[in-house]
């Protein structure tokens, strides 16, 4: 059973940046490939990026490429979602989210139910 605890939302201003945080238990995290989904209220839950298990390959949701990036940091089982000219449509609950599909750590994976693992969410509010 894999943990996954997210960290790094909070309030901040329409053109702000935020880092988020996502920190893994498991001895595998090198070989899992990993997320960030949002969801608002009264809206379906949105993907929002994906970074293969190898952390050389990453997708991004149309609504924040060019903005957000993902990456990886295996020594410290955790996945970072660097968020730039954040708009207040970015309002959401952020989770984070691993599957052990590795296929040698060249894919990554962009649909929910991909997903094995997620974590609590944290939530991160852009204001006007």
């Amino acid at each position: 059973q894999v943990q996954l605890v997210e960290s790094g939302g909070g309030l901040v201003q329409a053109g702000g940046s935020l880092r988020l945080s996502c920190a893994a238990s498991g001895r595998s995290f090198s070989t899992y490939g990993m997320g960030w989904f949002r969801q608002a209220p009264g809206k379906e839950r949105e993907f929002v990026a994906a970074i293969s298990g190898s952390g050389r390959y990453a997708a991004y949701g149309d609504s924040v490429k060019g903005r957000f990036t993902i990456s990886r940091d295996d020594a410290k089982s955790t996945v970072y979602l660097q968020m730039n000219t954040l708009k207040p449509e970015d309002t959401a609950v952020y989770r984070c989210a691993a599957t052990p599909r590795g296929e040698g750590g060249s894919r990554y994976y962009t649909r929910a139910y991909e997903y094995n693992y997620w974590g609590q969410g944290t939530q991160v509010t852009v204001s006007s």
